[in-house]
């Protein structure tokens, strides 16, 4: 699965966002993939819609889903880093099937334009590029604070509301370290 000489192969792993602002695959020389669910959080009367099947039924797109090791990695470090209930079970598919290929010996890189994903995708070592932004210029480590008593609890916190007085927690930066991964 390595490309010539010992030198991995990039590939391209597509977000559901990358078909939705216009990402056209037929365009790219690349191996491009992407998880099955991308297709459930497509409409199928659009032209995103449109582009993806066409993409994948001639095969410019190949669907593969993680294994569920590669998904609870990317559940582990989401969670520390405090991005875990931003990340929808796509944006985890995604993450994981950049993971695992990276794994397998290839450079992914990841076409989202999901500050989470990116967030995560950096901490993973994995490049990343958006299309409707500049995407993420630092990699944040997240807390989660109560914005009436203050408590403050980890990322990994379990429950939305503060368990001294009920209010619903908001997350809050806690560290923010240069991101790697734009390209």
């Amino acid at each position: 699965m390595r490309g010539g000489g010992g030198i991995s192969k990039k590939v391209i792993v597509l977000d559901t966002s990358a078909f939705l602002m216009g990402y056209n695959p037929l365009s790219i020389e690349e191996e491009q993939f992407a998880v099955n669910a991308v297709a459930s959080e497509l409409s199928f009367e659009d032209a995103a819609s449109t582009r993806f099947r066409m993409a994948v039924d001639v095969g410019k797109v190949k669907l593969r889903d993680p294994s569920t090791k590669s998904v609870k990695k990317v559940e582990e470090v989401s969670k520390r880093l405090g991005d875990s209930l931003s990340l929808s079970e796509v944006d985890r598919g995604v993450l994981a099937l950049a993971l695992e290929l990276k794994e397998s010996g290839f450079t992914p890189f990841i076409v989202s334009d999901d500050y989470a994903v990116q967030n995560v995708a950096d901490q993973l070592g994995i490049g990343y590029s958006s299309l409707s932004n500049f995407g993420i210029r630092y990699r944040f480590q997240w807390i989660l604070v109560c914005p009436a008593c203050h408590r403050r609890y980890p990322p990994t916190f379990s429950q939305k509301e503060c368990s001294i007085c009920g209010t619903i927690l908001k997350r809050r930066v806690q560290r923010k370290i240069q991101a790697k991964g734009r390209i």
